[in-house]
């Protein structure tokens, strides 16, 4: 991709936002605390979760991807071999997995500031190994560019999964001054 999304504020999340990710997921979305990242086309595509749920579960994922088409982009790089890949890498060069364990320490420092989960792992496979593209990206998305070399790297092989439009609903849309095009394919619903 050419001109990867650009960074954006977190922000609580509104009634509308509420139900566009409840239209992305397919269910009420589990310990929101904000939108960590708004898509182009005004709607948000990352969320930031609580690191326990209301029932007191932990769920290490900080930072949650709900865009159905981005997630079924992503899905295809899994299923081409990319995460393999990467993680052969990150064997192979030592200031790569430098960069990925600095990506590792922030997820970590990020979610420990709202609370720590002692003995748990960050995600998606940090600091080691690549296990799930959709955490990486999530987490390049929400911190910006520079923090997550493998996550920035999965964003620029994605297409402009925005440029059909939102992917929910317009009725629960936040603000689309963002652009929008007709060449993105369509995507199934990320199912994780």
């Amino acid at each position: 991709m050419d001109n990867p999304p650009p960074r954006t504020e977190p922000t609580p999340p509104t009634e509308a936002d509420i139900a566009a990710i409840g239209e992305q997921l397919g269910r009420v979305p589990r310990g929101l605390r904000a939108v960590a990242h708004r898509c182009p086309c005004g709607l948000p595509d990352v969320v930031e979760t609580a690191p326990r749920l209301e029932d007191g579960s932990p769920f290490p994922t900080l930072y949650y991807l709900t865009c159905p088409r981005a997630a079924s982009a992503i899905g295809t790089l899994e299923a081409d071999g990319v995460m393999k890949e990467m993680t052969a890498r990150l064997a192979e060069d030592a200031e790569l997995a430098d960069a990925y364990r600095g990506a590792h320490e922030d997820y970590l420092a990020r979610r420990d500031a709202i609370e720590v989960l002692e003995g748990f792992p960050s995600a998606g496979g940090m600091p080691d190994r690549v296990k799930c593209l959709h955490v990486l990206v999530g987490h390049s998305l929400a911190a910006g560019p520079g923090v997550n070399p493998l996550g920035d790297e999965a964003i620029a092989m994605l297409p402009e999964w925005w440029r059909k439009g939102p992917c929910a609903c317009a009725d629960t849309a936040a603000p689309a001054d963002g652009p929008q095009g007709t060449d993105a394919p369509d995507s199934a619903e990320d199912t994780r």
